[in-house]
């Protein structure tokens, strides 16, 4: 598998090959778990439980604070390329309200990140891979 930079919606099935072909390549991974919710709350969550924020978060959950952190916290890092892999999403087509707001950071900071004109000429490749919880019944037959 080929790990490009930017957004993608994939499979869950997918995921595991992305994390081996991170490993492989040696680019940091931070995975995202919301289990299937999409509002602010859990968004913010996941974030603070898995990437690193600079500056850090007060107690408000303000979008533009968070995207800021955001890649802040990516481009402090100083890796040239960064995985964030979310197994638990929610499908991207129709989004809308905070799951939308939390896609659109998503995108921003993965394109913003890659130019070198905002990042002092050290850009970071961010791929983003974004995985639909199954639904109830595909878990019934995974199981079964």
């Amino acid at each position: 598998m080929v790990i490009n930079r930017g957004f993608h919606e994939v499979s869950g099935a997918d995921i595991p090959g992305v994390l081996d072909e991170a490993a492989h390549q040696g680019i940091p991974v931070f995975t995202l778990r919301t289990a299937g919710q999409t509002h602010k709350e859990s968004f913010f969550a996941a974030v603070q439980g898995a990437l690193r924020l600079d500056p850090a978060l007060g107690p408000r959950m303000v979008w533009d604070a968070l995207s800021d952190s955001v890649w802040g916290g990516l481009h402090e890092l100083r890796s040239p390329h960064v995985v964030i892999v979310w197994p638990d999403a929610r499908p991207v087509a129709g989004a809308e309200g905070d799951f939308w707001i939390a896609l659109s950071i998503l995108r921003d900071v993965t394109d913003s990140l890659a130019e070198a004109r905002y990042t002092s000429g050290r850009p970071t490749q961010v791929s983003v891979y974004i995985a639909p919880a199954p639904s109830s019944g595909e878990t019934a037959l995974a199981a079964g």
